[in-house]
């Protein structure tokens, strides 16, 4: 086995990896709209915030305006 064989194959490993790490997530605001995120949100107890990441940018979403949080399965 080469080397560029062996780097691929571990490359591969880490992206099946991090990909089974995800938890996607339902947010149900109070309003009645819903957003699906790719990975679980983070709650901020300093600023009363739950932040998750879309599109490659943070958005914070006020814990009151939270219903629900529901991991898809």
């Amino acid at each position: 086995m080469n080397l560029k064989t062996m780097t691929l194959a571990l490359v591969v490993t880490g992206v099946g990896v991090l990909a089974g790490c995800s938890s996607p997530s339902v947010i149900q605001n109070r309003d009645g709209s819903s957003t699906v995120t790719s990975d679980a949100p983070s709650y901020d107890k300093k600023s009363g915030m739950y932040e998750y990441d879309k599109d490659g940018k943070k958005v914070q979403v006020n814990k009151d305006d939270v219903k629900s949080i529901e991991e898809v399965k």
